[in-house]
């Protein structure tokens, strides 16, 4: 009867055997890098591949330090180090010690060339890309309909917006048939009068992402009438779709955000213009009223009735000044005759004449005042107080006067 072991001890003695076989203890092996993983720990996990096959790969962080270069999938290198087995799964892989870099491979090649023709061709440039609308109301949508990327963007889409229409096309995104698959997929939403779509893929190595590096896709993205944004792989990995799209997203989640309008900003800001509106709205009704308060204030005022009126009461108001003016210029002329009367009541030859004194003149009524003025026989009037005198002269007597003289004692 045979004897029957463990797994674990099946997979011990293949590890001896790998063990002592000194090609495997020391093997330098050439190929590409694909699925690069830098670990937290320090570790890199890769796997090494060719036309003819691939093979697991791991450095472990203390041999990191004779690494001169930053590994990325598409590197074409060289691996020296021992084929191993790892016991708990029973895989083998090879351990790298020192990994010295070749050249770009095979599929990064390709990428580079026909980037390089599509841009010469115009097929980047930004006279060519299409604006997004703000509020999509249609999305198409290009994946494979069990992946991750159409679950990321109906969850993004129907939160920001539960009114918005998805179109998936079910594409194959991947190995045989996936680049037709795709190119088909845009052709057919772009006939359906959609607001934008949505091409892409969760991520993977380069092979994997292969189909969006074809040139079959990039014409029918270039072609699209509706705007194409494209979302492949993860935040680090670009395509050729990236580059011919009119809008790149680093994941299908993120297209979803810059596709997807939120409803709800949307309706927020549509309130707050309705508040402004209304505001605005008021302070004008106020300013308006007011205007129309003032104008019809200025019209009274200018009104031929108003007009008016108040020459009417300026007239008033004039007739008023000149009657005071007149009233006070009487007076005051009454007051300066008063001054006068009574001044030539004191001047007056009748006052003079009440008062006792007479008044002497000649037949020709001429004032007598001097003794030389008269002669013996002329004949004089002499008025009094209560009539007049004829009378004829009868003699002159010239008065004497005194002379006082005074002397020394």
């Amino acid at each position: 009867m045979n004897s029957v072991y463990s797994v674990g001890h099946v997979n011990f003695y293949i590890k001896k055997m790998f063990e002592q076989d000194g090609m495997l203890n020391k093997i330098s092996v050439k190929g590409e890098i694909s699925n690069c993983k830098y670990h937290r720990s320090g570790h890199i996990y890769f796997t090494l591949k060719d036309e003819t096959g691939s093979i697991s790969c791991v450095m472990f962080a203390g041999y990191r330090r004779g690494l001169t270069f930053q590994m990325k999938d598409g590197d074409k290198v060289t691996v020296t180090g021992t084929v191993d087995v790892y016991v708990r799964d029973g895989g083998y892989q090879l351990y790298a010690k020192e990994i010295v870099l070749e050249g770009l491979g095979f599929f990064y090649a390709r990428f580079w060339e026909l980037k390089k023709e599509l841009e010469e061709m115009g097929m980047f440039a930004s006279e060519y890309k299409k604006l997004l609308p703000f509020y999509v109301k249609k999305l198409g949508v290009v994946t494979a309909p069990t992946g991750a990327a159409v679950r990321d963007i109906q969850n993004i889409a129907y939160q920001k917006n539960p009114y918005i229409q998805l179109i998936l096309y079910p594409a194959l995104v991947q190995g045989e048939g996936a680049k037709e698959s795709i190119a088909e997929g845009i052709k057919m939403l772009d006939l359906l009068g959609l607001d934008a779509i949505i091409i892409g893929r969760g991520g993977g190595s380069i092979e994997d992402l292969w189909a969006f590096n074809e040139e079959v896709v990039a014409r029918a993205i270039f072609n699209c009438r509706t705007p194409v944004i494209s979302a492949v792989g993860h935040e680090t990995d670009t395509t050729i779709a990236d580059f011919v799209a009119d809008f790149r997203a680093p994941t299908p989640s993120a297209a979803a955000e810059l596709a997807v309008a939120d409803i709800r900003k949307i309706l927020s800001q549509i309130a707050g213009y309705s508040r402004q509106l209304h505001t605005a709205f008021e302070k004008s009704l106020d300013y308006w009223k007011e205007r129309i308060a003032v104008w019809k204030t200025r019209w009274n005022y200018l009104s031929p009735r108003n007009q008016i009126q108040g020459k009417r009461q300026k007239l008033l108001d004039m007739e008023n000044r000149l009657q005071e003016y007149t009233s006070w210029i009487l007076t005051e002329k009454r007051h300066r005759m008063q001054l006068l009367i009574q001044r030539m009541n004191g001047l007056s030859p009748l006052n003079k004449l009440n008062q006792g004194f007479s008044y002497v003149e000649d037949i020709n009524g001429r004032n007598v005042a001097s003794i030389h003025q008269a002669k013996r026989g002329d004949v004089l009037l002499i008025q009094v107080r209560d009539g007049c005198i004829y009378s004829t002269v009868h003699s002159v007597k010239e008065q004497i006067r005194a002379q006082v003289v005074c002397g020394e004692d």
